[in-house]
């Protein structure tokens, strides 16, 4: 049985220059790439080039449980697209720029030790923090 990939999206009140940098930069990883508040991630790196690695430290913050997130960035289009293996699964980010916005949508492959809802809204809930994140830096309207 062949497992369909999940797609988390949402849109991002910015310009896609400062959506893109603080998807890539591991100060601003470290601050959204949380599902919850009692999750974090003390640290980060990036090489942001095909061929390049990433990990992410996540950590429940009571320290009872943790876990690297990192892999191999596969593919880059600067403003467009970031495509990824971690593991033997594969994801693929992509910035859609609209009128105001950007459209953040993320599609990946499912793991098959938790059930798919409980994939999508945690990878979901990451991706709510992301928008919260950029959206408080930007100016005051």
């Amino acid at each position: 049985m062949t497992i369909q990939p999940i797609t988390v999206e949402t849109t991002v009140e910015a310009p896609v220059a400062k959506v893109w940098d603080a998807y890539t930069t591991p100060e601003h990883i470290m601050q959204w790439n949380t599902p919850s508040a009692d999750w974090h991630t003390p640290a980060a790196t990036v090489d942001l080039r095909e061929g390049g690695a990433f990990s992410s430290r996540m950590e429940a913050r009571d320290a009872s449980m943790g876990f690297d997130f990192a892999g191999t960035y596969t593919k880059i289009v600067e403003h467009k697209l970031i495509e990824y293996d971690f593991g033997d699964r594969h994801a693929k980010v992509e910035f859609t720029p609209e009128e105001d916005s950007v459209r953040v949508s993320v599609t990946f492959d499912p793991e098959t030790e938790n059930p798919i809802e409980q994939q999508s809204a945690g990878w979901q809930a990451i991706l709510d923090s992301f928008k919260r994140h950029v959206e408080a830096q930007q100016p005051a309207a």
